[in-house]
């Protein structure tokens, strides 16, 4: 399994509780809180502020496909 990082340590990753931070997006698309649907498919992506992320338990990613970003599927 991938080590956990902690939020303030990712450049690029997601959190098992539907988070996700890219600091290489768009400002709107930095933070943000999805809803995970059945098959664990991510969905509707809403900004947040950071200071409402979870601090711990990040599993860092190379990128993600925005053009693409409601049919991405993490594993869990």
């Amino acid at each position: 399994m991938d080590s956990m990082l902690m939020a303030k340590d990712v450049v690029v990753g997601f959190h098992s509780d539907g988070y996700r931070i890219d600091k290489t997006a768009s400002a709107m698309n930095r933070y943000t809180k999805w809803e995970i649907s059945q098959g664990n498919r991510w969905c509707n992506p809403k900004p947040v502020c950071f200071d409402s992320l979870p601090q711990q338990g990040w599993i860092a990613k190379d990128k993600f496909d925005w053009d693409i970003a409601d049919t991405i599927v993490e594993q869990i």
